[in-house]
C-alpha cells in the first residue's frame, strides 16, 4: 500500500508511519497542501491521509481541489482520510467529500481501521467521544398527599428569649 500524508507536524507524521507503517507500506510525506495533486500526478496513492491544516492550504481545500480535479479528468480519484481538529470539523469533512475522518488525538487502532477501510473503498468516521456527561437530576412529580399544607402544619415554638 501506498499512502501520501499531507501535513506539516511532525508528531502526526511520527504517529501516522508508526501506526500504519509495515514492510508492504510506503510513505510519501507533503508539508504544503498547494503541491498535493502534482505529487499525486507522479504517483497515485491508495489513501491520501490530510492533516486540517496543512500550511497555508488546509485539508478541505486540498480535499475540494482533488474532487474538483477527478471531475475535470485531470486526476484520478484518490481515497481520503482527513485528521481533524475537533470533532465540530466533521461537517468540513463531509463537505468536502473525504471518504473518512479522525478527530484527534490519534491512537494507533483507529488508523489502521480507517486505512484499511477506506483503503477498500468504504467510508469512515470517528470522533473521539467527548467526555462522559452525568446524568441530568429530573425533578420527580410531587405526589399531592405528601405535601403539606401550611395553613394545618403546627406552629413552631418561639425560641426561649434570653
Amino acid at each position: 500500500m501506498h499512502i501520501l500524508l499531507a501535513t506539516d507536524a511532525d508528531w502526526i507524521v511520527n504517529e501516522v508511519t508508526a501506526a500504519l507503517g509495515s514492510p508492504d507500506t510506503t510513505f510519501t510525506v507533503c508539508t504544503e497542501g498547494r503541491v498535493v495533486s502534482k505529487v499525486i500526478e507522479e504517483r497515485l496513492p491508495d489513501l491520501t491521509i490530510l492533516d486540517l491544516q496543512i500550511g497555508s492550504m488546509g485539508g478541505m481545500a486540498v480535499t475540494m481541489a482533488l474532487r474538483n480535479d477527478e471531475s475535470a479528468g485531470t486526476l484520478p480519484h484518490t481515497n481520503v482520510l482527513m485528521l481533524l481538529d475537533r470533532a465540530a470539523d466533521e461537517f468540513l469533512a463531509k463537505r468536502s467529500g473525504a471518504e473518512g475522518w479522525i478527530v484527534k488525538p490519534l491512537d494507533a487502532l483507529r488508523l489502521q481501521q480507517a486505512a484499511a477501510v477506506i483503503a477498500g473503498g468504504g467510508v469512515y468516521a470517528n470522533a473521539v467521544p467527548a467526555s462522559p456527561v452525568p446524568e441530568p437530576v429530573i425533578p420527580q412529580p410531587v405526589n399531592d398527599d405528601e405535601t403539606v399544607d401550611s395553613s394545618t402544619a403546627p406552629e413552631e415554638e418561639p425560641a426561649p428569649a434570653g
